[in-house]
C-alpha cells in the first residue's frame, strides 16, 4: 500500500467513502502519504472501517457523515473537513446512487433523487470548499461513469448524471484553472463491488473480464491510483478531462462476437479496390 508518497501531507475529502470505489480511494490516497475524510450518507460501520484500516497502517483519518439529499448537510460537512483537515486539497467527488428501471416507470421523485445526490451535491460540495482550493491550490477530482458514453438499457436517468457531471467538470476546470485550482473526472468501466453483488448476487469476476478488452475486471484500487496520478504533481498539465479507466470498453466496436476475433485471416479484408496494397 505505497504509491510513492505523491499525496504527501496533502488533505483529501472522499465522499462515499465506506464502501466500494470510494473505500479504494480512500484507502489508496492514504498511502500515498495522505490524511483523509472518510464521508459516509447513512451507515457509519463502513467509513470506520476505512478508518481503522487506513490507521492501522500508519495514516490518518476521520468519518464524517452526511446526507446528500439536504444541501445544508452538505454545507456542514465541507465545515466539519476543513476543520478537522485544516484545509482541503482535494475533493473527490465519489457518492452516488443508481437504480435501474424501464423508461416508462422512471418517476419524477425518482429522477429528481438521483440529480440531487449525483450531480447537485458534488457540484455545492466543491462550491463550499472554493475558499480551500483558492489557498492551497487544490484539485477535484469528480467520478463520472461509462454509461455518459455508452448506453445500457433501463438506465437513462442514472446515464444523465453522468454525463452531467463529464460537462459540468470541462466547463468548471476552465473557469478554475486561472485560479491555481484543477478539475478533472474519472470514468470507471467494471468495477465490481459489494452494492452490485446485493444487486445480482456474486459474480464470476474472472468470466467477466474475458468480456473486457484487458481480459480482466478493474479494482477499486485501480480508481484510486488513476485519483493519485490526477491530483499529483505527475497530473499538473492535466485540466477539464475525463480519464477512461475501463480495460478497453469503450474502445471496442460491440458489433458482434466474430469481431472479437481476428478476422483478416478468416479471409475477410475491408478495402478492397481502394486502398493501396489492398485486392
Amino acid at each position: 500500500m505505497n504509491d510513492g508518497r505523491r499525496l504527501f501531507d496533502k488533505r483529501v475529502l472522499v465522499t462515499g467513502a465506506g464502501t466500494g470505489i470510494g473505500r479504494g480511494v480512500a484507502i489508496e490516497c492514504a498511502s500515498a502519504g495522505a490524511k483523509i475524510a472518510v464521508h459516509y450518507s447513512h451507515s457509519a460501520s463502513g467509513s470506520l472501517k476505512v478508518v481503522r484500516s487506513i490507521e492501522a497502517n500508519g495514516g490518518r483519518a476521520q468519518a464524517f457523515g452526511a446526507d446528500f439529499n439536504d444541501l445544508a448537510a452538505v454545507a456542514k460537512l465541507a465545515r466539519d473537513v476543513t476543520t478537522f483537515l485544516g484545509g482541503v486539497d482535494l475533493l473527490v467527488n465519489n457518492a452516488r446512487i443508481t437504480f435501474n428501471v424501464p423508461f416508462d416507470r422512471v418517476t419524477p421523485e425518482r429522477f429528481d433523487t438521483l440529480y440531487r445526490v449525483n450531480v447537485r451535491r458534488g457540484f455545492f460540495l466543491a462550491r463550499h470548499l472554493l475558499p480551500s482550493f483558492r489557498e492551497r491550490r487544490g484539485s477535484i477530482v469528480n467520478i463520472t461513469s461509462i454509461q455518459a458514453l455508452e448506453g445500457m438499457r433501463e438506465h437513462s436517468p442514472y446515464a444523465a448524471t453522468k454525463s452531467a457531471i463529464i460537462a459540468y467538470t470541462r466547463s468548471l476546470a476552465i473557469e478554475l484553472a486561472p485560479q491555481g485550482i484543477r478539475v478533472n473526472a474519472i470514468a470507471p468501466g467494471c468495477v465490481p463491488v459489494m452494492n452490485h453483488e446485493k444487486a445480482v448476487g456474486k459474480s464470476d469476476v474472472a468470466e467477466i473480464g474475458k468480456g473486457i478488452p484487458a481480459g480482466l475486471v478493474g479494482t477499486p484500487e485501480d480508481i484510486g491510483k488513476a485519483v493519485i496520478f490526477l491530483a499529483s504533481d505527475d497530473g499538473r498539465f492535466v485540466v477539464g478531462q475525463t480519464l477512461v479507466v475501463d480495460g478497453g470498453t469503450t474502445s471496442w466496436v460491440p458489433f458482434g462476437e466474430q469481431l472479437k476475433q481476428p478476422i483478416a485471416d478468416a479471409g475477410v479484408q475491408f478495402g478492397r479496390g481502394y486502398v493501396p496494397g489492398i485486392d
